[in-house]
């Protein structure tokens, strides 16, 4: 079985909504998410839930990237995808939350800020519990798309590839904030075993849901 994964695929992330985190082009790749997902048997996301009293939040886009004290809140971020907000909605063109088989929701504890959507915590401890249910689904292989591909894309594909997963990454499929970090994020992905395709036209030569 072949599952697609929109990994936080949300307004927030894009330059819907400006005074959160926009990542250039993050509003344009809801067309290539729904191709991608035709070729899967399963569609799943994940959505960051966050609240503004979230203990990494700072006010400016200036204070952000710095390295906090905390187990599992690495970084300083700006206040982003809080629940009720446009920023947390799903980017316009994906479906409704509730018509995706599995749906994750992620970083709602006010202590924990996760990048990947597989566990709740940095440490890779607590599950969110979609390794399970792919398990559960006898899935093999996740095509993965999504914001930002060099956050939570790429630690959301490492945690897909380590769980023993086969992983595509469709990188028309994803957008980064920064070409460094795109290119480092690629390269820490292939190292993993993580198949980079350059859009769904050429995945859909790797991957055949009939077969």
């Amino acid at each position: 079985m072949i599952a697609s994964f929109d990994v936080d695929a949300q307004r927030t992330f894009t330059p819907l909504c400006p005074s959160e985190l926009p990542v250039p082009g993050g509003d344009q790749i809801a067309e290539e998410l729904n191709e991608q997902a035709a070729l899967a048997h399963f569609r799943i996301a994940s959505k960051d839930a966050h609240n503004p009293n979230a203990k990494w939040v700072v006010d400016t886009h200036d204070d952000m990237l710095q390295p906090l004290d905390l187990p599992h809140a690495d970084l300083t971020w700006v206040r982003h995808a809080e629940t009720g907000t446009e920023g947390f909605e799903l980017l316009p063109g994906l479906p409704q939350p509730d018509q995706y088989d599995f749906l994750v929701y992620k970083g709602v504890e006010n202590h924990m800020h996760p990048y990947g959507a597989c566990y709740h915590d940095l440490n890779d401890r607590i599950s969110t519990g979609v390794i399970e249910w792919l398990r559960c689904k006898e899935v093999h292989t996740v095509l993965v798309g999504g914001l930002a591909l060099d956050f939570c894309v790429k630690t959301t594909a490492m945690q897909l590839a380590n769980a023993g997963f086969n992983v595509y990454l469709n990188q028309a499929a994803c957008r980064a904030i920064t070409p460094e970090g795109a290119k480092a994020a690629c390269q820490e992905m292939v190292k993993a075993g993580i198949h980079l395709v350059d859009n769904t036209r050429t995945l859909a030569q790797f991957v055949n849901k009939d077969l």
